[in-house]
């Protein structure tokens, strides 16, 4: 077996193929040769090689977010590595544990004219859960070479495997980005066989914290006598939650359960559709009562980020008493009343916590249960007056889904129209927003295709697809990959979002007006093409397009650019009767 001849690059390779790091999204260069070459020469490590960094990051970002173990970046000195800060920045919001190696050049050649050098020390630090500064190795060319050269070397070196192993360890600990910078001296490309790899290994820590009887029967005293409890669920990976523990809680007259799309988790009495709850409410002419009703004596949170913004809106200004936060990590006073974290695992806490809870007597969640009831009725009968729209588009969609497949959204307004729709309970639905940011949606979803076993569909807006379409520029994407695109032309959600549609620079600089089309871009990385453009062509694609194919597949729907935001507002005000 081939190995780099500079040790560190060994010693890299070694520790994360033991600490099962089995996945590695590579990117083209010079520097990183001795990275590149260590990975692609051991056979118990898939590389896969990604030329845009950006969208490597997330294709690895995508991966890792699917299979919940590390997965390694790997790039050549300079700006590449800057091009690696937004899935940085996604994967610390969003708790996925993403290792970005970066080959530097030695520290005496930074900031001296060098090409492709920067100051990559620390260069993420303020959304980085450990950054690792190696040093320099020069390799010994023989055994006559000084001894204190040689003992400089051996401290270098191990130096150098106690930061990787702390590096390493933070990701899987922490579930979250770390940064492993190492520069390296010429020559760059040379290997070797047959030599000893041991680097000393630091073992991760894995302990949870757990909450005795004592520590929780104050909480569990406010919990039974409160009369209105709200529980939200945020982002969560599918089978987080254990379900008997929803069932429990679902089934208590005092409690109501908000969940989303991106929530993973199902029962027939949890409220799937927030805003169809809050939006009509906002309409109302005196809707301080019926928020009153609402307002929850407890707020039980877990998961993470939340999309409804309505949801945001009401809490801040209907404040409940207490603001309940599970997670081992942390914990984001989004409500602005958080006055508890409970800094362990949702199963954990509930484990402890739930015996020492009782049914209360409250008409909570059969009240609200009506009004979702209601709701849904008034919700049948807009979607079948609306004319055709993005909205109408998606509700094309919805029940031509097969069952378990990996849904993937974009950000903006695609992930905002899937919130007013039940989808089925087979799927795994995913959108990046730890950041809420459109340039790597598409990217992210390729990654989770290539190391899934189930088929991955991407719905995306115009815009975030354009935006990432170098995702489709690598030679990994499975044939059963599907993207369902909403081309209306621009940036749908700036017409939604308060502000003057009318001014001079709204067409230009906020909803990016423009006339492109998916299908070049297609012919160009080798994915079958079509296009629909009204409710009887979307019907007619839609049959074909989860049938097998030898090649993925792209459905470009177009919507018209100007009806969209109205027939979104006012949807709200005509389910509210």
């Amino acid at each position: 077996m081939k190995y780099p001849k500079i040790p560190v690059a060994r010693s890299i390779v070694a520790l994360c193929e033991a600490k099962g790091i089995h996945h590695v999204v590579i990117s083209p260069g010079s520097r990183n040769a001795p990275l590149t070459n260590g990975f692609a020469f051991n056979p118990n490590i898939q590389t896969y090689s990604v030329v845009d960094e950006r969208c490597a990051a997330f294709v690895a970002l995508g991966m890792a977010q699917q299979i919940g173990k590390p997965v390694a970046v790997v790039c050549t000195s300079g700006s590449a590595l800057l091009n690696y800060y937004p899935a940085v920045a996604e994967a610390f919001y969003s708790d996925i544990p993403l290792v970005v190696i970066s080959a530097d050049r030695p520290i005496e050649r930074i900031d001296i004219g060098d090409g492709q050098t920067i100051r990559q020390k620390n260069v993420f630090e303020n959304h980085i859960l450990y950054s690792a500064n190696l040093h320099s190795e020069v390799v010994l060319e023989n055994e006559s070479t000084e001894k204190k050269l040689q003992q400089k070397q051996f401290e270098s070196r191990k130096h150098n495997e106690r930061e990787i192993n702390l590096a390493l360890n933070k990701a899987i600990e922490g579930k979250g980005p770390v940064h492993i910078n190492v520069p390296f001296y010429e020559p760059l490309y040379e290997v070797v066989e047959d030599v000893e790899v041991n680097p000393i290994q630091i073992l991760p820590e894995l302990r949870e914290k757990t909450y005795s009887e004592a520590q929780l029967l104050a909480y569990a005293d406010l919990w039974n006598k409160a009369k209105r409890k709200m529980v939200i669920v945020g982002v969560a990976q599918p089978n987080a939650v254990e379900q008997r523990f929803l069932d429990e809680l679902a089934d208590d007259a005092s409690v109501i359960i908000f969940t989303e799309t991106t929530s993973n988790v199902h029962h027939p009495k949890f409220f799937t559709r927030i805003d169809t709850i809050i939006g009509p409410i906002e309409k109302e002419a005196d809707p301080e009562e019926l928020f009153g009703a609402l307002r929850p004596d407890i707020l039980l949170t877990f998961g993470g980020m939340i999309v409804s913004k309505k949801i945001k809106a009401f809490l801040r200004t209907h404040n409940p008493k207490h603001h309940w936060h599970v997670d081992p990590k942390k914990a984001y006073n989004t409500f602005f009343c958080l006055n508890k974290h409970f800094e362990t695992s949702v199963n954990s806490f509930f484990t402890n916590f739930l015996p020492l809870t009782g049914q209360v007597e409250s008409d909570y969640a059969s009240f609200w249960q009506e009004v979702r009831s209601r709701r849904q009725v008034r919700h049948e009968d807009y979607m079948n007056r609306i004319p055709y729209s993005d909205l109408k588009v998606m509700k094309a969609i919805v029940p031509n889904m097969p069952e378990n497949h990996i849904l993937h959204l974009a950000n903006s307004s695609t992930i905002r129209y899937a919130q007013l729709f039940k989808w089925k309970e087979s799927l795994k639905i995913y959108c990046n927003r730890g950041t809420s940011g459109i340039d790597g949606s598409i990217s992210t979803s390729v990654g989770a295709a290539m190391v899934s076993e189930e088929p991955v569909l991407m719905i995306t807006g115009d815009l975030s697809f354009f935006y990432d379409s170098n995702a489709l520029w690598n030679n990994y994407i499975p044939k059963n990959f599907r993207i369902i695109i909403l081309n209306n032309h621009g940036g749908g959600i700036f017409r939604i979002l308060p502000g003057d549609k009318n001014s001079e620079t709204f067409d230009t600089y906020f909803e990016t007006v423009h006339n492109l089309q998916a299908k070049p871009i297609c012919d160009l990385h080798g994915f079958d093409y079509a296009s629909a453009s009204t409710s009887e062509e979307i019907e007619g694609g839609l049959k074909h397009f989860f049938e097998p194919s030898e090649r993925p597949k792209v459905l470009e729907i177009f919507t018209p650019r100007k009806v969209n935001d109205e027939v979104l507002l006012e949807y709200f005000s005509f389910i509210k009767s």
